[in-house]
């Protein structure tokens, strides 16, 4: 359960958020973190002035408009987006859902009409600590759409599936949703949801789709082959994410014990494979130094170019096999049959000490490049205060260049920092949302970062 008891309290409302004024700062100068070269034409923008409970964010792209940007975050499940490529912020206003106490768990995506989306999880309390299902009270999955690049948000908000409250009900958590945007694709328009439902004796992956643009949403199939464990602290089925290929297939990724598991879809999300294992991971849920946890879920992409299949396919998560928590890559370049062996993304030196964690993938849609962001401790030499890292690799994934997105280092402890950070890219522009935490007090300040590898040299297509 990504939003723990950080968002039972203070709940800030959007247009307490949206009265206040939004700043915004240039990115690390190449002097301020001599470790690492700054990512190029880096901006960071606070979209959330005033600390808060401002996790878990995501971010989207429009294909049909490239200028428009959207970032998601919690709590409650709000919205900002661009209309100029990242170079200004608006905080959108109508997007909370009002149906429930606390939302959040949130995702985002365009499809191929230029409709945003946002997806989340809403509920009156959790149940137990760690063991949602056990006491848990009514709760749902809602997903609210835009049809103007996230500026308005429709009124009408879609259930996907929801729990009444009586004895024994499931808990529904960690929904994500994805587009099929392709042009050739025979269910290009169709918008999938997969989540973890965490029931009193086990947790599985439930998975819904959409095929009148986000309207209605099929009764949910269980796509887990193998179940997980009933807590939300290790051996549970945890973190879906999907991708889909040129040609309509969709694969979905997910954490169980100590691998990555995939399936696929092609029929458009009605029918699944077994799963099978693609990559040993040591454990994905960890503790970090002064914080609850954290973990290195795992994260699916695919390079659209290459044929009527597409080009590689790109996986990512973060595990501690090296005594330190690293970020990994693994790539298939036959469409998820074999596996690479997994590459160390961030580039410090083993065993030094410091973390990484959090990330989060997106590959370029026009050009190909890899990247990855991630919380990264290698600048403090207590190993304890995280910078924000972009990683982007331009060989298919073989080899990855760090840059630091931000160089201020801030304290992690003491604060709820969600489950995972926000990135998407298009045109060698990447887009990257993240919380920090700004001083001594209690909250978190949600920020997005732009980089812009167009005019740096940097914008070749990778080799495959």
């Amino acid at each position: 359960m990504t939003m723990k008891t950080a968002l039972m309290a203070g709940l800030l409302s959007a247009g307490a958020i949206a009265a206040a004024a939004q700043t915004t700062t240039p990115g690390p100068a190449p002097s301020a973190a001599p470790a690492l070269p700054p990512a190029p034409g880096a901006v960071i923008t606070n979209l959330t002035p005033q600390p808060g409970f401002f996790t878990e964010p995501g971010v989207s792209v429009n294909p049909l408009n490239p200028r428009q940007v959207v970032v998601v975050f919690q709590d409650n499940a709000q919205a900002a987006y661009s209309d100029d490529s990242g170079k200004t912020w608006h905080l959108a206003a109508g997007v909370t859902p009002h149906l429930y106490r606390v939302s959040g768990d949130v995702s985002t995506v365009f499809d191929n009409k230029g409709h945003a989306f946002l997806s989340c999880i809403s509920f009156d309390k959790l149940g137990a600590f760690n063991y949602w299902a056990e006491g848990a009270i009514r709760n749902s999955i809602l997903v609210r759409r835009s049809l103007d690049g996230g500026e308005t948000w429709e009124p009408e908000v879609r259930t996907v599936v929801a729990q009444p409250t009586k004895p024994g009900i499931p808990f529904e958590d960690k929904p994500y949703i994805v587009a099929d945007t392709s042009k050739q694709s025979p269910y290009a328009g169709n918008l999938y949801i997969g989540w973890t439902r965490w029931r009193i004796a086990d947790s599985e992956i439930l998975f819904t789709r959409s095929t009148d643009d986000g309207v209605t949403w099929s009764s949910p199939i269980d796509i887990s082959t193998v179940h997980g464990l009933p807590r939300d602290d290790n051996g549970a089925v945890e973190g879906f994410d999907g991708a889909v290929g040129p040609d309509g297939t969709l694969y979905a990724v997910w954490a169980f014990n100590d691998h990555i598991v995939m399936v696929e879809s092609h029929d458009g999300g009605k029918t699944f494979s077994r799963t099978r294992n693609i990559v040993w991971t040591a454990p994905t849920m960890f503790a970090i130094e002064g914080m609850d946890r954290a973990n290195g879920f795992p994260q699916i992409a695919i390079d659209p170019r290459g044929g009527k299949k597409g080009g590689p396919i790109y996986v990512t998560w973060s595990d501690y096999r090296n005594g330190d928590v690293d970020v990994f890559s693994i790539v298939s370049r036959d469409h998820g049959r074999s596996w690479s062996a997994p590459v160390r993304v961030n580039d410090d030196p083993l065993h030094d000490g410091a973390d990484h964690f959090f990330q989060w993938l997106a590959v370029d849609p026009i050009s190909g490049a890899v990247n990855v962001v991630f919380y990264d401790q290698r600048t403090d030499p207590r190993h304890r205060k995280p910078t924000v890292v972009l990683a982007r690799s331009q060989d298919g994934g073989r080899t990855f260049k760090n840059y630091a997105w931000t160089h201020d280092e801030f304290d992690p402890s003491g604060v709820f920092m969600g489950d995972y950070l926000g990135l998407a890219a298009w045109g060698n522009r990447v887009y990257g949302a993240w919380p920090v935490r700004p001083g001594p007090k209690r909250g978190t300040v949600l920020q997005v970062g732009v980089a812009d590898f167009s005019a740096s040299g940097s914008d070749g297509a990778p080799h495959q």
